[in-house]
Order: structure tokens, then sequence, then C-alpha cells
């Protein structure tokens, strides 16, 4: 019998000692700890700064080498690897000479990658300063230099000393005009030229020169279709791409004039296009439903066109358009398309339309079409415009058709 036996009082076991317990389970510990760090994780994802979303970076120092250094082959440093030969990196410079250079975009939130090619700015890395000529398209030929200005994104045109480019880039001669004064006249005007070279120059070479042609300020290299356009006698207008309705699920493409962007705003935009090629007699909108039937949006484009010696062409496609009655204010040289020739993309459809604007020049003295570049379309313009005069009817350049008033 042991002593702690001795002591309890009879019929009485001695209490055990409590031992001690948490207040919590180590599966509950467990999940505490994952909560705290799905926590943390989604204060990082949410609120960090991090742009490059987790991206490595690492931090280089470039030395420029002494004009007087040799060209050698760089050796290897701590384990990096071998410096490109400098063969190698001539046929790089040269490259970036050539216009084109290639930046990667990253995307911060999911990580994706996209190489988008830039015009270089003569082979350095010193951005072009506004109004630097290196940033800017090469002037096209045939231009008047007195109808140019310089802009901080190329040469675009101006009026000076009474000559405006309306005029000094009209096909139609003194004797075309006198002819169109007696007779019923019809313009057409192909649109959407530029971005598709084949079917640009298909425009070009197989339509009559009295056709108008429009191009928009994308593609590749504008000026290039331009120039041949112009030298088969074609007029040419500039299209500007405006804010549609159903913007931005319908988008014209980069530099698109806003109907709530600031004025200002407005005009650089305006003035980038511009800027793409020259020798063009007028603008006319590219989509632009909204915009041209706003009056605060579409004022300063006019004003602004209209200082230039340009022409304006209404497509025809937005009732409300504003573009009539400011052009009038400012005497500027206007012109509204009756109607879209290839609206339904048919050979019968497109000769019924071309017969509606025979029917709408004899009633009214003039008529202004508008159609795109397809194949069928330059056919059957082009089969339709061979008897046209025998028919009492005469195909004219668009500027002519913008100046002679309707009876």
């Amino acid at each position: 019998m042991t002593a702690d036996e001795l002591s309890t009082p009879l019929g009485q076991k001695r209490p055990r000692r409590r031992k001690f317990r948490l207040p919590f389970t180590a599966t509950q510990a467990i999940a505490a700890l994952l909560g705290v760090f799905l926590l943390a994780f989604l204060g990082f994802a949410i609120f960090g700064r991090n742009q490059l979303g987790g991206e490595p970076v690492a931090h280089l120092e470039i030395k420029p080498a002494p004009d007087d250094a040799k060209p050698a082959e760089a050796k290897p440093e701590h384990g990096g690897k071998p410096a490109e030969p400098a063969a190698k990196a001539e046929d790089k410079k040269d490259a970036a000479a050539a216009g084109q250079k290639t930046i990667t975009i990253i995307d911060g939130s999911s990580g994706a990658r996209q190489n988008v090619v830039i015009p270089s700015s003569g082979g350095d890395d010193k951005a072009a300063e506004p109004g630097d000529p290196r940033a800017a398209p090469p002037v096209s030929s045939g231009i008047n230099p007195k109808l140019l200005e310089q802009s901080r994104y190329g040469m675009i045109p101006v009026a000076a000393g009474g000559l405006k480019p309306f005029t000094a880039y009209a096909a139609a001669t003194d004797a075309d005009r006198a002819k169109a004064a007696k007779m019923p006249t019809v313009a057409i005007v192909i649109t959407g030229l530029g971005i598709g070279a084949a079917r640009s120059n298909e425009a070009v070479v197989k339509l009559p020169a009295a056709v108008a042609l429009a191009f928009t300020p994308y593609g590749s290299d504008p000026g290039k279709l331009v120039d041949a356009a112009r030298v088969a006698r074609h007029e040419v207008l500039l299209q500007i791409p405006m804010e549609p309705f159903d913007y931005p699920d319908n988008d014209p493409g980069p530099q698109t004039l806003l109907a709530s962007a600031a004025p200002e705003q407005n005009i650089d935009r305006l003035t980038w296009h511009l800027s793409r090629f020259q020798g063009y007699v007028g603008i006319s909108n590219f989509m632009g439903g909204k915009f041209v039937a706003t009056d605060a949006a579409m004022q300063p484009i006019i004003r602004d066109a209209a200082r230039r010696g340009l022409g304006y062409l209404d497509d025809g496609t937005a009732p409300r358009s504003v573009a009539g009655t400011l052009a009038q204010s400012m005497a500027m040289p206007f012109g509204r398309a009756d109607l879209t020739i290839d609206a339904v993309p048919t050979g019968a459809e497109i000769d019924k339309a071309l017969a509606r604007l025979e029917a709408i020049a004899k009633e009214r003295g003039n008529a202004i079409g508008v159609a795109t570049a397809l194949p069928i379309s330059i056919e059957r313009i082009v089969n339709w415009s061979k008897a046209l005069e025998s028919r009492g009817i005469l195909l004219v350049p668009l500027t002519i058709a913008m100046t002679k008033s309707k009876s």
C-alpha cells in the first residue's frame, strides 16, 4: 500500500490531475494559417502595382563605346552568353534604318505578349520630336510645296496665296466644266481604298479617269497608291475615320474622331490623318454616323478643312448629318452622295442603282454615287460608263459635281 492510499479518505479515490488543452485543434490551426495566406495573396494581387505581372526583370548597365573604338567581338562575362558579332549588330542597325523596329507589349494581368512593329525614328533610340520629318511619311511626287505646311506628324495641306488644294489637284479642265454646264452630270466615287493593294490597283487601272478614288489613311504605303491614282488622272479624296453609333463594337480604326472627345483632341487626330499622304482635293467621312450628326464635334473639323482649302464629301449614309449645313456656312465645296451603288453587290442590283443615278441626274442636273472596289462593282461601272454620254449624261470628276448647283 502506498502513501497516497493511506492519506486518502475511506471510500474515496484521489482526483486525477487535469491536463492542459489548447482552445483549438490542430486542424483548425492549419485552416486558419491557410486562410491568412490566401487573404495576403489576394490583397497583393488586387492592390499590387507591378505592371509586369511577375515577369522577371534584368537591369543592365550599357556604357557607350568611344568613337574611335574598333569593332570587336565581346567576351562573355560572369557566365553570360557571348555578345553578338559586329556583323549581326550592323544588320540590326540596317534593319532599323530601313524604317521599322519591333516592341513587345506585356499584358500585366494575363502575361500575354504582343509584338508591335512601329516606324523607326531614323535608326536611333531617341524618339522623334513633334514636327521632326524623320517620323513623317514622304511627300508624294507632283505636289505643290506652297500648299504644304509642317505639322508634328508630317506635311499637311494648306491654302496659300489664293491657291487651294481643291482646285490645284482637280483633274477637270475648263473645257470639261464648260461641257458639264450644258448637260446632266454624274460623278462616281470609289471608297475604302488603300488597305487592299490588289483591289486598289484594279480600281486605279480599270476605272475611267473621271471616277474619283477615296483612300483611307491606313495601309502599308497609301502614298504609293495615291501617286498611281493621280498619274492616271483620278481625283483623290482622304477618308477620315469617324465614330459610328455602335462604337467601339464597330471600330473604324486607329485615331478615330470621337463625338465625346475634346475639339483639340479631334483636331490632333485629324492632323495625323491629313499627313498620311498628299494630293487630295478634299476629305470624306469613313463611317461616322454618330460623329457627323453631332454639330459640336463636326464644326471644328469642317472649319479646319475649309481653312486648308479642301472640299468635303458626305457619303450619304447618315440622314442626320450636319456636314452640308456647316460646309455651306463656311463657303466650302461640298457634295453629298445620292445613293450607294453596290449596297446590294450583285450585277443586276448594281445596274438598277446606276439607272436610278441617271434618273436623278436628269431630274436635278447633277448626281453623285459611291461604291466600293468590289470586282463586280468595277466591272458594272466600266460597262455602264461606255455608252453614258450617248444617253445624254456626262461622267465628270467629283470637283465638277461638288461645285455644280443642282436645279
